[in-house]
């Protein structure tokens, strides 16, 4: 595969996963414009985020059979053309109520990007190359912070926060257009593969069966949960406590992006000399020491508004070496069930970062302790589960090991 081709299926496929990131980021600086609008209240306009989050959840499961069964163009095409049909349906939406309905169709259809792209990277690339692919993927996911919300907040200011939804839809029909002439086919149909619910949950069954797996992503999930909390809570912290803006929330949204930018380029440095393994744990230990700080520095009233970007700058840069390389590992043994892998990992990352977001929303107090106390709480879990879940897999199989030993004694 020629550099110039390899880096254009790369650009595809981070087209495809940016989907659902561009949905959340873009109308973020519009909430208290579409609260006003709606005549409700920003934390209810914060469900919309939750529905969209539980959407993706369910969906992924939905896709990942079907992108066994049909292969990965066939599904791709219903779940994007769905996707437009539902951003032209918030566009027109007249209540609260409404938008958050939408919203969940809205990423029922958009969520086959992010499933239908790892399973892609796992058909079109060697095992040894898809922690760095998934890098570059995550690379292209990260320039949507730093455009999705500044493009919303001029988007809102100077039209109209319906528009928000017209211009996702007619991005994703682009997209559909691309993918039609440019991206390969990847993996095949596959008739042995069954839609009965049986057969379907057997097939899940054998993934979570897998040891590595379960753990990166248990682990790998809780973690990348993290910039949820972070979405969910920023407009209210930055807009109604520290007054800015939605052009400035926009220009802060962008350049807290940049902390995910770097760490990506970093961890292709990272990856010539160490394992996805140890990235993993430094920087998970990383974030939770920097979660720490946050909580107390909130706690004790330590930030303005300038040094808590920075911490938060600071927490964020960590977010570019855990999604990538809990992804790699955590898909590495699949080679036939890559596509059901790809929708439990990418259903519990989502699902996490639905219930993180709503907590966000519950604790709601006028203050930026619920986001910030999220945030941490998403790293300290996932350090947790990896060092627990890693020494139970050793132990497992120690035990397993010395089993047999006997056995061969006997």
């Amino acid at each position: 595969m020629s550099r110039k081709r390899y880096s254009f299926i790369i650009l595809i496929l981070g087209s495809l996963a940016t989907i659902s990131p561009f949905s959340i980021d873009m109308y973020l600086p519009g909430f208290p414009t579409i609260a006003n609008d709606l005549n409700t209240t920003i934390d209810k306009v914060q469900l919309s985020l939750t529905s969209y989050l539980i959407g993706i959840c369910i969906g992924q499961i939905l896709y990942g059979p079907l992108l066994d069964r049909f292969g990965r163009k066939i599904p791709l095409y219903a779940g994007l053309i769905l996707y437009v049909i539902a951003s032209i349906g918030c566009a027109m939406t007249s209540s609260v109520d409404e938008l958050i309905l939408m919203r969940f169709f809205q990423a029922m259809g958009g969520c086959v990007g992010l499933v239908a792209s790892q399973a892609l990277v796992s058909d079109l690339f060697p095992s040894n190359k898809r922690a760095e692919v998934f890098s570059m993927i995550t690379l292209v996911i990260a320039v949507s912070p730093m455009i999705a919300p500044t493009v919303g907040g001029y988007v809102t200011v100077g039209f109209s926060w319906h528009w928000l939804f017209i211009i996702l839809a007619g991005i994703v029909a682009i997209m559909i257009a691309g993918i039609y002439f440019f991206l390969p086919v990847g993996k095949m149909p596959d008739n042995s593969v069954s839609l009965k619910p049986k057969s379907v949950l057997s097939s899940y069954f054998i993934v979570i069966s897998q040891p590595q797996f379960l753990v990166y992503t248990l682990a790998g999930g809780l973690a990348t949960a993290a910039p949820f909390a972070y979405i969910s809570g920023s407009s209210d912290v930055f807009m109604n406590l520290y007054k800015v803006t939605e052009q400035q929330y926009g220009w802060i949204f962008a350049f807290l992006a940049f902390a995910m930018i770097g760490s990506t380029q970093l961890n292709h440095f990272l990856l010539k000399k160490f394992q996805s393994q140890e990235i993993i744990k430094i920087t998970l230990i990383y974030q939770s020491v920097v979660g720490m700080l946050l909580i107390t520095g909130v706690y004790n009233n330590w930030f303005g508004l300038y040094s808590l970007i920075g911490m938060m700058f600071v927490f964020l840069t960590g977010q570019g070496l855990t999604g990538p390389n809990t992804s790699a590992l955590s898909l590495a043994p699949f080679k036939k069930h890559t596509g059901s892998a790809s929708a439990l990992m990418g259903s519990w990352r989502m699902g996490a970062g639905a219930i993180i977001s709503a907590i966000v929303s519950f604790l709601h107090n006028n203050t930026a302790m619920p986001m910030v106390g999220m945030m941490a709480f998403c790293s300290i879990g996932g350090l947790i589960i990896l060092y627990v879940g890693n020494a139970i897999v050793l132990q497992k199989a120690a035990n397993h090991e010395v089993e047999e030993s006997v056995s061969v004694l006997l």
